[in-house]
Parts: structure tokens; C-alpha cells; sequence
């Protein structure tokens, strides 16, 4: 396994535990331990350094991919796995870049404006397409190894 292997690994250990974690454990946590101002204030905090993670895993999974697949012969070459992954791959980024950039921005804003009802509206949609990357992302593992 090389460098870019591990580093593809991880990065996708990352937004895919990440997102497992906030919707299994911490999510349901707050729920039953906070009320509504408390818990879209930290949910609101967890999601931004969660955000700049995943961005950061991005960039990470773009190039080692990139590299990957042109290191073993280009798109061509590749199994339809790999290929599947890098399609999956690149509508799970999208709609993370949707999500970062219009569902998390206005629920900061409408959790720094203490307007909870629309702040928990707004937590709700990033949480549905959240759990749509996460089962995508499943998917994607499952495709790769047995396709």
C-alpha cells in the first residue's frame, strides 16, 4: 500500500466516520441532554470544525485519487469499482460544497440571530442530506470492493 493509498484511506475513514458519528452518537446525545438553544449552538460549532475537516479530507481524496487512478493507466484502465467511486466521490463533494455553503451558513447566521425555530429547520436539512452522503459513501466502500 502506498502513501497515497493511506492517505485516501484516511481521509475517507474521516468524512465517512464523521459523519456516522454526528448522526449516531452525538446528534441523539443532544437531543436528549439539551435544550433547543444549546443544541443548535453545538451543533452549529461541531458542524463548522466538523466542515473544515471535510474540506480539508476533500483535497486529500481528490489528489490521491487523481494520482491513483493515473499511476494504474487512467479511467480506462481502472475497474468499474474505481470508477463508481470516482463518480460517487464526486456528488458526495457536491453536495458536502452545497451543504458548507448555503445550509450551514444560514443556520450559523440564524443560530448567531438566537432564532431557534428556523435555526432547527435549517439543522434538519443539512441533517437529511448528510445521511444521503453517509449511505452514498457506504455504497461507494461496498462498490469499490466488490464491483
Amino acid at each position: 500500500m502506498t502513501i497515497s493509498n493511506l492517505l485516501h484511506l484516511f481521509a475517507s475513514m474521516l468524512w465517512l466516520g464523521g459523519m456516522a458519528f454526528a448522526h449516531f452518537a452525538l446528534r441523539p446525545a443532544a437531543i436528549a441532554t439539551l435544550a433547543p438553544p444549546q443544541r443548535l449552538s453545538l451543533m452549529s460549532g461541531t458542524l463548522r470544525r466538523f466542515f473544515w475537516l471535510v474540506t480539508g479530507a476533500v483535497i486529500v481524496l481528490l489528489l490521491t485519487g487523481v494520482h491513483l487512478i493515473v499511476a494504474e493507466g487512467g479511467f480506462a484502465a481502472a475497474r468499474l469499482g474505481v470508477n463508481i467511486m470516482f463518480g460517487g466521490g464526486l456528488m458526495m463533494m457536491a453536495i458536502f460544497a452545497f451543504i458548507a455553503t448555503s445550509y450551514d451558513r444560514k443556520m450559523r447566521h440564524l443560530v448567531a440571530q438566537a432564532q431557534w425555530p428556523a435555526a432547527a429547520a435549517q439543522l434538519e436539512k443539512t441533517r437529511r442530506l448528510v445521511s444521503f452522503n453517509l449511505v452514498l459513501g457506504v455504497l461507494i466502500v461496498c462498490a469499490v470492493k466488490l464491483v
